[in-house]
Order: structure tokens, then C-alpha cells, then sequence
């Protein structure tokens, strides 16, 4: 029986991590408030075209997207330029972080940096 009371709290734990998982992305813990990631990714898809180059125009509809985004919920851009799901997409964040001042917001991230994270300047190379 003492052999079997430590898997037994260790099940209990890994439930219990779980389940605050699982109640902290549903109360909309996250960056973007309670949308999910992907559907703030997915509002940004006017952007998609210049988000990997640093001097192609900026569409208008790609520009209201980003300053909704920045307005509602600042920290969400940079989560959203930053998630894996950027990277599938071809995103480069160092180019992308750029999309605001190209769009001449003026409530914008300063110098190339989400948060405390510079995109590093690789991506704008490739």
C-alpha cells in the first residue's frame, strides 16, 4: 500500500495542474483577454503580405486590424508576432513589428520591440 500512495499524489498533482491549465485558458489569462491567439492571429491575415517584407505598402485594412489590435489589447501583437503560429506562417517578427509605425500609429511599440523581446535582425536578411 506505501508503494502505491506516491503515484496516487502524483496523479492527483499532475490532475490539479491540469485542470488550472485548463480554467487559466478558458478565463482568458492569455495576452489577447479572452480571444484565443489564433483568432487575433487570423484578424491580422490583411497583414500576412507585408509582414515579411520591410518595404512593401501596407494595405489600409491590414492598418485598422493592427491599430484595433494595439488599442484593445497592446500586449497581444507581440504575442501574436512572436507565437509559433507566426513562424508556420512565414512571419518574420522583425519585419512585422514594424507594421505599426509603417501604418503611422502613434499608440505603437517602441524601436523593434515586443515587450521585452527584440526580434532578433535575422529574420530580416533571409
Amino acid at each position: 500500500m506505501a508503494s502505491k500512495m506516491p503515484s496516487f499524489f502524483a496523479a492527483v498533482l499532475a490532475l490539479m495542474l491540469v485542470s488550472q491549465a485548463f480554467v487559466q485558458e478558458a478565463s482568458g489569462a492569455g495576452e489577447c483577454g479572452k480571444t484565443p491567439i489564433q483568432s487575433a492571429a487570423a484578424s491580422l491575415s490583411p497583414c500576412l503580405s507585408v509582414a515579411g517584407n520591410a518595404k512593401a505598402k501596407v494595405p489600409p485594412s491590414c492598418c485598422t486590424k493592427v491599430n484595433a489590435l494595439l488599442n484593445g489589447t497592446p500586449k497581444c501583437l507581440c504575442a501574436v508576432l512572436l507565437s509559433p503560429l507566426a513562424k508556420q506562417a512565414g512571419i518574420k517578427p522583425a519585419i512585422a513589428i514594424t507594421i505599426p509605425k509603417r501604418c503611422n500609429i502613434k499608440n505603437r511599440p517602441v524601436g523593434k520591440k515586443c515587450g521585452s523581446v527584440t526580434p532578433s535582425h535575422e529574420a530580416q536578411e533571409d
